[in-house]
């Protein structure tokens, strides 16, 4: 079983687009093993997408949120809150099979549903690391993993992969994510920020000072303390990359090789912390090398993207021509598709 965490220190990304689109094609892939999807961003838009898109999935998410139990991930943070320093082995009474709600994903896809009750239990969840026995940092930092494995056992221990789309802010969720995960992928756009925010990701999360004499995160400084392991990274992928002209396309190539070299930088100090993919290459020796292993791009699909997403269909299944979106006819036009679907196919099998 592998864990992917998807996060980067900043919105807009489209982590949750990708988090659908990665969950929904490995699991078509790969239809002997099941998958699953936490999702542990209060916004709930990977479910959102995942349950039906911009109207059904929303209608999907209002009837989870309000019925009881609470069949979500709030449901199980509160009972951890309860039982903050002994699993309650609860974990597999909250997960959702996918496709009961929405038959355009395969049936082997399982969600933890979001939620945005999240948020206003964060607080609750941090004050749970401080009072108690002398390793509560460690144990609360492991209540994901805990909600993994119960799930991981309901399943007879049969091969999984699951996938978490993570909180922007470097909050306590988000820490609990990375603390779960074998592997990361950090999604990013072709932009100055993004290098900026790549940067707080190899900061807050490896330790890697941007300059001499900074502050690590307290993240980075208690998982070393408990001797806890580190998320390797396992790629970083430029999503949803608009490429319209020979200038933009030059502009874009040039953003993604700042933010590559930033990445590029912590492999030469500390190649350690990535993941050499199990597709029998060797060891990347060049740069060229690493980029060819760490390094990937997704091309926006425009309305096709768009469509996708608010209609819960991934973009692999998605065909070309008209399509109603919030009572509205949009065409979905073949050229659109063959911009973004070989990617994320692709993508997918370089994925364990």
């Amino acid at each position: 079983m592998a864990i992917y965490a998807i996060w980067n220190n900043k919105g807009g990304v489209g982590k949750s687009y990708l988090t659908f689109q990665l969950a929904s094609e490995y699991a078509r892939q790969n239809p002997s093993k099941k998958v699953l999807v936490v999702d542990l961003c209060p916004q709930a838009n990977s479910s959102s997408m995942l349950l039906g898109g911009m109207i059904a999935g929303e209608q999907k998410l209002t009837e989870i949120h309000t019925s009881q139990p609470r069949r979500t991930i709030s449901g199980y943070i509160e009972d951890r809150i309860r039982s903050p320093y002994m699993s309650p082995s609860s974990g597999a009474g909250y997960i959702t099979q996918v496709s009961l709600h929405n038959n355009r994903v395969p049936s082997n896809l399982y969600l933890v549903v979001g939620d945005e009750q999240l948020e206003i239990q964060a607080s609750r969840v941090t004050s749970a690391t401080f009072p108690g026995p002398q390793d509560a940092w460690r144990i609360v930092h492991l209540w994901i993993r805990d909600l993994i494995t119960d799930i991981q056992a309901s399943w007879n221990n049969e091969d999984s992969c699951v996938f978490i789309d993570c909180n922007p802010s470097f909050s306590i969720y988000t820490e609990l994510a990375l603390t779960s995960a074998d592997r990361l992928l950090i999604p990013f756009s072709a932009d100055g920020s993004s290098k900026r925010a790549v940067k707080a990701v190899l900061s807050l999360v490896y330790g890697v000072r941007r300059h001499l004499g900074d502050p690590q995160s307290d993240f980075y400084l208690e998982s070393i303390r408990y001797r806890m392991a580190f998320p390797d990274i396992y790629m970083y992928i430029g999503n949803r990359l608009t490429q319209m002209n020979s200038s933009s396309a030059s502009a874009f190539k040039t953003v993604v090789n700042e933010i590559g070299d930033e990445i590029w930088g912590v492999w030469q100090s500390s190649p350690q912390e990535f993941c050499i993919h199990p597709n029998g290459s060797p060891t990347p020796s060049s740069k060229k090398a690493f980029k060819a292993m760490f390094q990937y791009e997704v091309n926006d699909a425009n309305t096709a993207s768009v469509v996708s997403g608010a209609l819960g269909i991934p973009i692999a299944s998605l065909t070309a021509g008209p399509k109603r979106v919030a009572g509205r006819s949009v065409t979905v036009n073949q050229s659109q598709l063959d911009k973004q679907v070989p990617n994320i196919t692709q993508l997918v099998k370089d994925i364990e």
